[in-house]
C-alpha cells in the first residue's frame, strides 16, 4: 500500500524515481509525485492517477537534481488529488510517507496555533511541519527528525530531504517496510527492492525503529550511510544480496503481469516443494525448524483475504492427515476480541508480503503472551518473518499483481508440506501412504502445466459473464475454499459482485438469488462429496442459472447422463488427482476464468481500482 523510492547520487534523479515508481504500481495508488533538490531549492511534481499523468507532466515541465524522492500515494487521509499527493514540502523539507499518523489531528492543531499553514488534508503533511519546526529551533537535521519521531503515534516509512542539507537524505522506518539499496554510485531507500532492482542487489532492511542517514561528499561524489537504531545509538546493520532482478519483474512476452505469474505457478511450486521435500528419499524437511509436534493439541492458522482462504483449505488437510484440531481466524478481526490462550498450540501466520498490518499485529499480540508463532511467507526479510519464531518461505519470487496468484498456490504447496509432516511426526500417516501422497505432490506441476496448455477455453467461457452484475460460486469439502478464492478473484479484476458459498448452504439464503442473469461456477471433482455437490448442481439448473461446472471425466460423465440432456450445463473438464491435491489443481481453472472475464470487460487487470497489493495499513 503506497510506495516509496529515494536516491541520492552523481546522476540525474527524476530517471530513477518514476522507473523506480513503475516497479512499485502492484502495491496500488491514486496520485503519484517526486521531489528534488538543486540550486538549493526543493523541486516537486505532482498528480493524481496513474503514473503516466505524472510523466506528461514532467514531458513539459522536467525537473533536475541529484537527490531526490519519490510516492505513489493511496489514499486515506484526504482525497486523491494533486493537492494531496507525496511529496509534502515546506519549502525547507519534503517528506514521502507510507503509513498513518494516529495523532495527526492534535499535532496539527498545535502547529496551526504556532502559525504552520496546511495546504493539504493528509496526515503526513503534520510530519514535513514538525521537521521544519524543530529546524527553526537551531536543531541539526538529524536532531529534528529525532525530535519529530518522538512526537508521532502510529505507523510509518519515511524519506525526508532538506534544501539547506542538499547533499542528505533521512529514511526510517515504524511498522512499515523500509530497504535500503547500495549501488555502485549511488544509495537507494524504497518500501520494497523490487524498485531497485535494476541498478543494485545489495541491500540492508531496516529493523523496527531504525533511521538511516545517507549522505553524498560534494567534493569526490562518494556516498556513505550510517544507521541509529530506536535509542538513538549508532547501529551496524548486515548487508545481503537480493534474489531480487530486473527480470524477474518484466512482464515477458505476457500482455498481463496476472498471465504471466498464472503460467508461472508449475515453476512455482515445484521450487517450493523441493525446497521441504527430499527428493531421493521422500522426507519432509523442514529446514531451520525444530518443533516437538508431538506437543500440539491445536493449530491456530492467522490471515488476511486469500491467504486467510489458503488456511481454511489447510484446515481440512491438519485435521485429516495430522488428526489435530485446526482453526482458522480473520486477522482483522482476532487482535479485537480476546481469544482464549489455549495450551499446546501452534500458532501459523501466513501473508504473502509478510507486512500485513492486520496479521502482524496478531502475530505480535500472540507473542507477548509467549505463544510459539510459524510464519509463512514470500519474502524471507519481511518484519512477519523476523517476529517469528520458526519461516517457512514460499519461493513464488515477486508477484506483481495485485490478485495473488502463484503466491496463494505457493501458500497451499507449504501447507499441504506441513501437514504431512505433522502426519509423518506424530505417525498418523502410514508410511506407504505418505510415501503416495508425496508422489503424487512431485506430479502435480506437471498436471498443472496440462491444464494451462488449454487455456484459452476460458475465454470462450468468460463471454457469458461480461455482462453479468453478480455471480455465484459452490464449492463443497476442500473446494470450498477454492470457491471463495474464486469469487475474490472475479471481484478483485473484473467488479463483478460474486460470492463463494458451500454448496450445502444454497437452500439457506442464496438460492434466492438465482436467476436467468445469474451465472453460477460449481467446482465439482468426483469425490466423496461430488453426489451431494450434483444435488446442489440440479437445484441451481433448476432456477436458470448460467452454470459452468469444473470436473474431471468422472463428474463430466455423471453431469452428461443425469443433467445435460435436459438442461445446459458448460463442463470444463480437468484431470483426476487425488482429493488432497484438488484446491491446487481447481485454483488454476477460477484464476484463468477471472483473468479472461475482466481481459473481456477491459478492466485494469493488475492494479485494479481501490485494491492494494501490501496492505500496511489498517
Amino acid at each position: 500500500m503506497c510506495g516509496i523510492i529515494g536516491v541520492i547520487g552523481t546522476a540525474p534523479a527524476g530517471e530513477y524515481l518514476v522507473d523506480g515508481l513503475k516497479r512499485l504500481e502492484y502495491r496500488g495508488y491514486d496520485s503519484a509525485g517526486i521531489a528534488t533538490i538543486d540550486h538549493d531549492q526543493i523541486h516537486r511534481r505532482r498528480s493524481a492517477g496513474k503514473l503516466s499523468e505524472l510523466e506528461q507532466l514532467l514531458s513539459k515541465d522536467p525537473i533536475t537534481g541529484k537527490v531526490g524522492i519519490g510516492h505513489t500515494r493511496w489514499a486515506t487521509h484526504g482525497a486523491a488529488n494533486t493537492e494531496n499527493a507525496h511529496p509534502h514540502s515546506s519549502g525547507e523539507v519534503a517528506v514521502v510517507h507510507n503509513g498513518i499518523i494516529e495523532n495527526f489531528a492534535d499535532l496539527k492543531e498545535s502547529l496551526q496555533k504556532k502559525g504552520h499553514t496546511f495546504q493539504s488534508e493528509t496526515d503526513t503533511e503534520v510530519i514535513v511541519h514538525l521537521i521544519t519546526d524543530f529546524l527553526t529551533e537551531n536543531c541539526t537535521p538529524l536532531q529534528a527528525v529525532q525530535k519529530s519521531l518522538n512526537l508521532l503515534k502510529g505507523a510509518f516509512a519515511l524519506a525526508i530531504i532538506f534544501r539547506s542539507t542538499p547533499n542528505m537524505m533521512i529514511a526510517t522506518r515504524k511498522g512499515s517496510p523500509l530497504v535500503l539499496g547500495i549501488g555502485d554510485k549511488e544509495l537507494f531507500v524504497s518500501s520494497d527492492a523490487i524498485a531497485f532492482a535494476p541498478w543494485t542487489q545489495t541491500l540492508c532492511y531496516l529493523e523496527e525503529g531504525d533511521l538511516v542517514v545517507l549522505e553524498k561528499n560534494p567534493s569526490d561524489y562518494q556516498c556513505s550511510y550510517k544507521f541509529y537504531d530506536k535509542d538513538g545509538n549508532e547501529a551496524l546493520r548486515s548487508l545481503r544480496r537480493s534474489q531480487v532482478t530486473g527480470e524477474a519483474v518484466s512482464k515477458a512476452e505476457y500482455s498481463h503481469y496476472m498471465l504471466k505469474e498464472i503460467f508461472e505457478q508449475p515453476t512455482v511450486l515445484s521450487n517450493t516443494l523441493q525446497s521441504l521435500i527430499h527428493l531421493e528419499d521422500k522426507i519432509i524437511e523442514l529446514q531451520g525448524i525444530d518443533l516437538d509436534w508431538k506437543s500440539f493439541k491445536r493449530i491456530q492458522i492467522i490471515a488476511c483475504g486469500t491467504s486467510y482462504y489458503a488456511g481454511l483449505v489447510a484446515k481440512y488437510w491438519f485435521e485429516k492427515w495430522a488428526c489435530i484440531q485446526t482453526d482458522v481466524e480473520i486477522a482483522s478481526e482476532f487482535r479485537y476480541r480476546s481469544p482464549v490462550h489455549v495450551p499446546n498450540t501452534l500458532n501459523i501466520s501466513i501473508s504473502q508480503s509478510g507486512e500485513t498490518i492486520d496479521t502482524l499485529a496478531a502475530l505480535s499480540m500472540l507473542k507477548a503472551r509467549g505463544e510459539k508463532i510459524l510464519s509463512i511467507v514470500n519474502v524471507a526479510e519481511s518484519s512477519i518473518a523476523r517476529q517469528s519464531d520458526f519461516v517457512i518461505q514460499t519461493l513464488a519470487g515477486p508477484e506483481i499483481g495485485v490478485a495473488s496468484t502463484k503466491a496463494f498456490t505457493a501458500q497451499l504447496m507449504a501447507l499441504a508440506c506441513l501437514s504431512l509432516k505433522m502426519g509423518q511426526e506424530t505417525k498418523k500417516i502410514m508410511p506407504l501412504t505418505l510415501e503416495s501422497l508425496v508422489n503424487s505432490l512431485f506430479s502435480l506441476p506437471g498436471i498443472i502445466s496440462h491444464v494451462l496448455q488449454s487455456h484459452e477455453i476460458y475465454r470462450k467461457h468468460a463471454l457469458s459473464f461480461t455482462t453479468a452484475r453478480n455471480a455465484l460460486y459452490l464449492g463443497r469439502g476442500v473446494t470450498y475454499p477454492i470457491a471463495l478464492e474464486g469469487a475474490l478473484k472475479l471481484k478483485e479484476i473484473s467488479y463483478i459482485h460474486a460470492e463463494g458459498y458451500a454448496a450445502g448452504e444454497l437452500k439457506h439464503g442464496p438460492i434466492a438469488l438465482i436467476d436467468t442473469t445469474m451465472p453460477v461456477v460449481v467446482l465439482a471433482p468426483y469425490d466423496e462429496w461430488f453426489e451431494k455437490t450434483l444435488s446442489n448442481l440440479q437445484e441451481v439448473i433448476a432456477r436458470g442459472a448460467q452454470v459452468l461446472c469444473l470436473t474431471d471425466e468422472a463428474g463430466a460423465a455423471k453431469i452428461t447422463q443425469q443433467i445435460k440432456a435436459i438442461y445446459s450445463v458448460e463442463i470444463i473438464t480437468l484431470p483426476k488427482v487425488d482429493t488432497f491435491f484438488e484446491p491446487l489443481l481447481y485454483t488454476i481453472p477460477v484464476q484463468l476464468l477471472a483473468y479472461y472475464i475482466a481481459l473481456l470487460k477491459g478492466t485494469d487487470i493488475d492494479q485494479p481500482r481501490n485494491l492494494a497489493k501490501s496492505v500496511t495499513v489498517e
